[in-house]
């Protein structure tokens, strides 16, 4: 199919309302918009580049966690969470009691990713991962009674107070089991003859408007994305995430979805997300450099220059690159030392301006790698 021949659906009768029955997916897409082949060039060259970089960093994988909580962090913001980089990946006791549930929420995401990218070694992208990674996403928090790992089996809406003033009614439930079915079936149809990128900005329009869940709609098709470039090739590490995008151009991005399902424009839906994923490359692999270099720069100054505390200087480097919120507490068991020993340590990154208190209390205080967390 000419992609500027699709038809993306059409509304149905429900109880007193309209609901939006979209087209099956799972067939051949071709286009002729040189713009779009332009776009889609771009955007493989800058995921490439961003895949070799990975592979060349020796400690990338030291920085994964940190990008794996920013998008944690952007995806919830999308949906109302309230929470930055500094309290999610703290302990929930230091949070604000009014903030927990956010707090949660992040982590939960956290969880839900590392679970799917787990999966991904033994499992397809298929509906059963979908709905475990929604599971843990719902798990707790304010999700929990919205059917945490379920299709749902009533209707849902997006925007309004009721059904009978929402702005998009997704398709009955009934509809469910053979447009998941479809889906899931067009993302590893080997017969269709399409570039991975264009197949799963393809995938994420359809999941969005299919909406199958009560809650999460928005954070799992997001997750899909990523999960989709890991488990198919594409990328080697977990390293684009396109919700800092898609917040960024919050208006765009809903416009553009909307756009598909009122007037069949799915080029232009297909050309914004390849612009994000031009943006968002081009950004991960100059965040990645930067970081690298910081690393390899602290490395071979300020660490060395600790003498004979050197090696559990370096050990608590690495462990900041991973987590760069500590207590003393945590330096004594990524470095084994004892509290004196660890506190002596701590105070040596703080005299060296790695490390800044960021509690302003006398007890129980927590340091913060504030040029590295700047970053993110």
């Amino acid at each position: 199919m000419d992609i500027k021949d699709f038809k993306a659906g059409t509304l149905r009768k429900g109880y007193r309302y309209e609901y939006f029955m979209p087209e099956k997916v799972n067939h051949a897409f071709f286009w002729t918009d040189e713009a779009l082949n332009e776009l889609l060039e771009q955007a493989s060259l800058r995921l490439g580049e961003l895949n070799s970089f990975s592979r060349f960093v020796p400690s990338s994988d030291l920085f994964i966690k940190m990008y794996v909580y920013k998008e944690a962090v952007v995806s919830s913001r999308i949906e109302g969470t309230r929470t930055n980089m500094e309290e999610a990946i703290g302990e929930e006791k230091d949070v604000d009691p009014e903030r927990r549930d956010d707090w949660q929420e992040v982590n939960n995401y956290v969880a839900a990713m590392n679970g799917a990218l787990d999966q991904l070694r033994s499992l397809p992208l298929s509906n059963r991962l979908i709905r475990e990674t929604h599971r843990i996403l719902l798990s707790s928090g304010r999700g929990g009674r919205k059917t945490p790992g379920e299709f749902r089996m009533s209707q849902n809406w997006i925007g309004g107070a009721s059904l009978s003033d929402a702005v998009f009614i997704p398709p009955a439930h009934e509809e469910l089991p053979e447009l998941m079915s479809d889906l899931e079936l067009f993302l590893h149809n080997t017969d269709i003859r399409i570039p991975h990128l264009i197949r799963i900005a393809i995938a994420h329009y359809q999941f969005e408007t299919i909406h199958p869940f009560l809650d999460g709609n928005g954070r799992v098709g997001r997750l899909l994305i990523a999960l989709y470039l890991v488990g198919s090739g594409v990328m080697s590490k977990p390293l684009l995430y396109l919700s800092d995008f898609f917040e960024r151009n919050k208006a765009l991005y809903y416009d553009n979805l909307s756009n598909v399902r009122t007037k069949n424009d799915l080029g232009q839906w297909l050309k914004y997300f390849l612009v994000g994923v031009i943006q968002t490359a081009e950004a991960a692999a100059a965040t990645l450099k930067n970081i690298f270099e910081l690393k390899a720069s602290l490395d071979g100054g300020k660490i060395l220059s600790m003498g004979r505390r050197a090696p559990q200087a370096a050990l608590l480097l690495n462990a900041l690159f991973v987590k760069p919120m500590v207590t003393v507490n945590d330096v004594m068991g990524v470095a084994s030392l004892s509290a004196k020993a660890s506190n002596d340590l701590v105070k040596a990154f703080v005299a060296q301006g790695i490390l800044s208190e960021s509690t302003g209390r006398q007890r129980n205080r927590v340091y913060v790698f504030d040029e590295y967390m700047s970053m993110f």
